[in-house]
């Protein structure tokens, strides 16, 4: 497998980058550049910025398809944890002062309302009155509030949607569960059971080990930003399909492909919840919850249920 390992590290590399130009170019189609992308090199600054965060965060899973790669997992410390989160929000955060930061916006308000035609040598009288002047324009947004426009946090009442997020983040959770229960069952009764899970993915243990306030931080960390970045970033610019695909790519590492179907589901309803709302608070509160009750209830309790039912408790770690 040595010849093929630099195809496996520039092929995802090519495709991140790929995947970025074409980002820029649907944004530009649907009206969302930036002013700041006017000029060349900040567009092409964002552009590069995105590629690197795509093939890091997205992208680079698919080049352990068909390895099997044994991590000690004993060696990650708790700030690692995050750094996959910290390079989106830096690329977020980029791209935004790229485009927005420092950018004089186009002048569109005039001054004065124009002059009356006049026809052809027809004299004005010396008492025309002076045009009238308009209100001033209205002031220029906030960096602060550009930036919550352009991701989706703006919202009539942030409460108000997280609570909302909240209950259909149960719901959600058990249409998707009762849905992954179905198909395993169904899978079982065509004699499919090699396409269950026999065994948790290594590092879905592990996490379910870390103490209770790192596992909260995880949730935590993974609703904003994971939302902020799919949600409110790519899915206004590339649709909920493709930002859902790369939302299933960025879990794939886990190396469990079962797992991957109630990811795809669940990232179908954020993104659904998303554009009916038009803000990312709900789906931000509803991944906090769910991502929560997985790591602090349901992961711990399925692997104590391994030690006795080792098929059906692999099915929820499947799920996880």
């Amino acid at each position: 497998m040595e010849p093929l390992d630099p195809v496996r590290l520039i092929v995802p590399a090519v495709l991140a980058f790929a995947a970025a130009w074409g980002l820029d170019h649907m944004s530009a189609r649907k009206g969302l550049t930036p002013p700041g992308f006017r000029e060349p090199w900040r567009r092409a600054l964002a552009v590069l910025f995105l590629g690197l965060a795509l093939w890091l965060g997205v992208m680079s899973p698919l080049s352990a398809i068909g390895l099997e790669v044994e991590q000690d997992l004993s060696q990650i410390t708790t700030p690692q944890l995050f750094l996959l989160h910290a390079v989106m929000v830096t690329t977020m955060l980029v791209w935004f002062l790229l485009g927005f930061a420092g950018v004089r916006p186009a002048r569109t308000w005039p001054d004065f309302a124009p002059a009356p035609a006049v026809e052809p040598l027809l004299e004005i009288p010396e008492a025309a009155a002076p045009p009238t002047p308009l209100p001033p324009a209205p002031p220029p947004a906030s960096l602060g509030r550009q930036l919550a426009a352009q991701f989706g946090f703006l919202a009539p009442s942030v409460p108000r949607e997280i609570g909302l997020g909240v209950l259909l983040g149960v719901a959600a959770w058990v249409v998707v569960l009762v849905g992954i229960v179905a198909i395993a069952l169904l899978l079982m009764a065509m004699g499919a059971d090699e396409a269950l899970p026999k065994a948790p993915p290594a590092l879905v243990p592990w996490i379910a080990g870390l103490p209770i306030v790192v596992r909260l931080m995880i949730s935590l960390s993974a609703g904003v930003v994971e939302e902020w970045f799919f949600r409110g970033f790519l899915q206004p610019r590339i649709g909920i399909a493709l930002s859902t695909a790369f939302f299933v790519l960025a879990h794939f590492s886990y190396g469990q492909p079962f797992m991957l179907v109630g990811i795809t589901i669940l990232s179908l309803l954020y993104g659904l919840l998303v554009k009916w709302r038009q803000n990312i608070w709900p789906a931000i509160a509803a991944h906090v919850l769910f991502d929560a009750v997985q790591l602090l209830v349901v992961i711990p309790s399925a692997l104590n249920m391994m030690e006795g039912e080792g098929q059906e408790a692999a099915v929820f770690l499947g799920f996880c």
